[in-house]
């Protein structure tokens, strides 16, 4: 379980179910670690799922966040919104995610900024993708940066 606040109260995503936080505390959720924004390639035939390590032209590759958060539905038109509805069907959602942890019931990691209280603290645990991805705009074809691995 996670640890609880300063004062030992508890804290609102150990409160709360996913569907019954305020978008405040649902946006505060996002770890920045960018995994999100990295092109995945499913195969047709088999379902199964490829990582890559390119990312969505979007992405601020430094500071691992939407550089066109407000607008990126619009922008990218394949850019899948998370809400507490789909979080828990998106198999490919990355396994380090808060959404996807606390779907399936599992607490927050020291490394998160919400437990540890500071927002680089994903980057120095090396969970975020800073400095380990492509921009799509360099990339090339996708299928030149497939991983063998979740990123």
């Amino acid at each position: 379980m996670a640890k609880d606040g300063p004062g030992g109260e508890s804290v609102f995503w150990q409160r709360k179910k996913l569907d019954q936080m305020s978008q405040q505390e649902w946006e505060s959720l996002c770890d920045g670690c960018g995994k999100c924004c990295l092109h995945k390639l499913e195969d047709i035939d088999t379902g199964e799922l490829a990582f890559t390590n390119v990312a969505c032209r979007l992405l601020d590759i430094g500071a691992c966040r939407c550089g066109n958060y407000e607008q990126r539905a619009t922008l990218v038109p394949d850019c899948v919104v998370l809400n507490p509805k789909n979080v828990s069907e998106l198999v490919w959602m990355p396994s380090t995610c808060a959404y996807r942890l606390l779907a399936e019931g599992n607490p927050l990691p020291h490394w998160h900024p919400l437990v540890s209280g500071d927002p680089d603290s994903v980057h120095r645990a090396g969970i975020s993708v800073r400095g380990r991805c492509i921009s799509e705009r360099h990339a090339g074809p996708l299928e030149h940066h497939v991983l063998d691995q979740e990123p």
